[in-house]
């Protein structure tokens, strides 16, 4: 019988380490595994970091950081690209030029920038060279006090939907914006997708969970969702399944500890 040989469909992800296992590329890892992928990456950064917040940053060295994109780049064809943390106007550069060379598809931009524990994860003034680099991207996926610095005012519910237009069209790229910081006394949790070029709405809707252990969410949802991009679903699709899957590993991992501070989701329902 021939052996057919079949690639695997492959999610390279670009971000910073976390040694406490429960956000930045560990996480990421961990989402695209379970979601169906093989999972390729590229640390720009090591962060001494455990539940309870960030201790340190160090940064990877640029000729290092390069010699790594173009190791995988230039070996391994990627469905999708999920980039997370870039600490530095250097970094995004580096990035962006090396992305430019490769025929890369599906680009995810998790727009990080500040920690859910508080700590600020970029360089002041590389939030200008991170604006310049978001419409490079097929989506980026900022919550609220992450699109609040993006386009300079206050994010609520009153502009909820009017505000993920407003960024989708000032960068030029689809936009979920996540409504996990928004204050509500619903029982669900609303994200909005703006689908740049058709300019379509969408709302999603997920049970809120009443849970602390939360730690590495964003990270996961936008590595899922470059995972369901790279399996060939629609954005639409693609977004709709990466917050079900978010959501179904936060319920799981509400009982569960780890460490002393907010423990992180649960990635594969152990």
């Amino acid at each position: 019988m021939e052996n057919l040989m079949t690639p695997y469909k492959s999610v390279l992800t670009i971000a910073g380490s976390d040694s406490g296992g429960g956000a930045g590329i560990q996480a990421d890892i961990k989402s695209i595994s379970a979601c169906g992928a093989f999972a390729a990456s590229v640390i720009t950064a090591t962060t001494a970091q455990n539940t309870q917040g960030v201790l340190d940053i160090h940064a990877i060295p640029m000729s290092h950081l390069e010699l790594q994109l173009e190791a995988v780049l230039s070996d391994i064809e990627f469905g999708a690209i999920k980039i997370g943390m870039l600490h530095s106007c250097e970094v995004i550069k580096v990035v962006q030029s090396k992305l430019a060379e490769y025929d890369v598809k599906n680009i995810v931009i998790d727009p990080v920038m500040v920690a859910t524990s508080g700590n600020k994860l970029i360089a002041d003034d590389a939030i200008d060279c991170l604006k310049e680099f978001l419409p490079k991207a097929d989506l980026i996926t900022p919550n609220i006090h992450e699109a609040e610095l993006l386009i300079g005012h206050s994010i609520g519910l009153q502009n909820f939907e009017a505000s993920a237009i407003e960024i989708g069209k000032r960068f030029n790229t689809s936009v979920l914006l996540k409504g996990g910081h928004l204050e509500s006394s619903s029982s669900e949790l609303t994200d909005i997708l703006y689908v740049h070029g058709s300019g379509e709405i969408h709302k999603i809707f997920n049970p809120k969970i009443d849970t602390k252990n939360t730690h590495g969410t964003g990270c996961s949802l936008s590595s899922s969702i470059a995972t369901f991009l790279c399996l060939g679903y629609s954005l639409e699709m693609a977004v709709r399944k990466g917050c079900a899957y978010v959501n179904e590993a936060i319920a799981s991992g509400k009982n569960k500890t780890l460490g002393k501070g907010n423990a992180p989701i649960n990635h594969f329902g152990l």
